[in-house]
């Protein structure tokens, strides 16, 4: 097994992939680092958990989106995202936060 490091957010992650998966896992890593980037001048500096989830929930935006104008038979993107409360989406980033808090806290 290969040993890789991704930066994500401005922090280091190991993370073991098969051998001759390492450019592959590197390239998938920069497209969550764009992401959490986005994340970070969207809503600012935050806790890690909440940049991750908001990264991988534009990623799966993105996928969405691209599979809709492939022909892929989902609703609109605009159809979507009237029918998001957002609120929600806020209510399960604090909620995560919380857990992460409550697990860094257990840990220490």
């Amino acid at each position: 097994m290969a040993q890789v490091t991704l930066s994500v957010g401005g922090r280091g992650y190991n993370l073991a992939c098969k051998d001759g998966e390492e450019q592959h896992l590197h390239a998938l890593g920069e497209k969550l680092d764009a992401k959490v980037q986005e994340a970070i001048s969207a809503i600012g500096h935050g806790n890690e958990v909440r940049l991750l989830l908001t990264g991988g929930l534009l990623l799966a935006d993105e996928l969405h989106e691209t599979k809709a104008a492939a022909g892929g038979g989902n609703p609109a993107p605009e159809a979507v995202s009237a029918s998001l409360d957002l609120s929600g989406l806020v209510n399960l980033a604090e909620r995560l936060e919380n857990l992460a808090s409550s697990l860094e806290q257990s840990i220490a």
